[in-house]
């Protein structure tokens, strides 16, 4: 997208970005720093501000329209992507945001999030996940914990989780990446190389609700654990973490497992990511690092090429143009696939 404006003069801030509505959200609520950095983020690509849209369906997160000085689409529940396809489609000139949550997408909107990408569509995902619904008071989410208490599972949740980022690569998006509200530098780097992606971009950002589900992502993303629970990827690189740098991955058969970096030896066994790896088992395998087993990755889990769905529809169209001219609506709605019943 950037690319296609590069010629002209435009210099924008986060303020650019911020609407005159007011921002209600609770006080501490991890929205708020997502908010800001998206604003951030698009302020340093040259692309016209008429030109960005944001999509959301129903949610705390799905406010982001209003806070946001663009166009904006607040939908109904989960029924975002299917708004956003059909803009697609008939505008290729937008750079288009689809804002959801881990109710709105991965419950009622679970169908149409799937089909988006798989058909890969160019456009940007945000999943925020809190593991809650928290503008419905806090009862328990499709991503919420097996066993958690909560007002809808007061002896516990008794649903296994959903894993979102095996969602997206079931459903084969060609970009697909993980960060945290607790780390505006990592989510910026994420958004922008969502941005930069051409294609259907899933990125699932781990975000603390602090009146229903305060500090459920902690033990892993805490500053006293985080060093040695997470695990941020970098392509071409061994998957190495902890504080002091000493540990990383290796593969035992099909199952990652940790390891000490002194006993590593060359390097050779150990596990290095590559973004770009045509097959999905690869960052499927990295989903399955889940907290206490196992340090949870942080990142480009996936970035490949592919043509787009708008891509080949528009071509479609061109095509059956050039062959049988503009057409008649009056024609095709009259045509041999009608009768008429008396």
């Amino acid at each position: 997208m950037s690319s296609t404006f590069k010629d002209l003069d435009l210099s924008y801030t986060k303020d650019d970005f911020t609407s005159n509505q007011e921002v209600r959200w609770c006080p501490g609520c991890g929205d708020y720093a997502i908010l800001a950095t998206v604003q951030r983020t698009l302020a340093k690509n040259a692309i016209p501000r008429e030109n960005y849209v944001f999509i959301s369906g129903i949610g705390c997160s799905s406010r982001f329209p209003y806070y946001m000085n663009t166009y904006g689409f607040h939908t109904i529940h989960g029924r975002a992507p299917t708004i956003a396809t059909g803009l697609r489609c008939v505008n290729p000139d937008l750079s288009i945001w689809v804002i959801t949550g881990d109710g709105d997408g991965l419950s009622i909107g679970g169908n149409h999030l799937v089909h988006c990408m798989r058909r890969n569509m160019n456009l940007n995902i945000l999943l925020v996940n809190n593991q809650i619904y928290g503008l419905t008071k806090g009862q328990y989410s499709p991503t919420s914990r097996h066993g958690q208490i909560t007002n809808s599972s007061p002896m516990g949740a008794i649903d296994y989780p959903i894993n979102a980022l095996c969602i997206a690569i079931a459903s084969e998006a060609t970009f697909i990446a993980r960060t945290l509200d607790g780390d505006p530098k990592h989510m910026s780097m994420v958004l922008q190389r969502a941005m930069d992606h051409k294609g259907v971009s899933f990125v699932e950002i781990y975000q603390n609700c602090i009146i229903f589900n305060d500090k459920a992502f902690q033990p892993v993303t805490g500053r006293d654990s985080r060093d040695d629970r997470m695990i941020y990827l970098e392509d071409g690189k061994p998957l190495v973490f902890g504080k002091h740098k000493d540990k990383a991955i290796r593969l035992n058969r099909l199952k990652p497992e940790v390891v000490d970096l002194q006993d590593a030896g060359d390097g050779e066994s150990l596990l290095i990511h590559h973004e770009d790896h045509p097959d999905p088992s690869y960052p499927y395998l990295l989903t399955q690092m889940t907290y206490p087993e196992m340090p949870v990755p942080f990142g480009i889990f996936r970035a490949i090429q592919r043509p787009t769905y708008d891509e080949m529809l528009n071509d479609q169209v061109v095509k059956s143009k050039a062959a049988k001219g503009e057409g008649d609506l009056k024609k095709l709605i009259y045509g041999t696939s009608t009768w008429t019943v008396k």
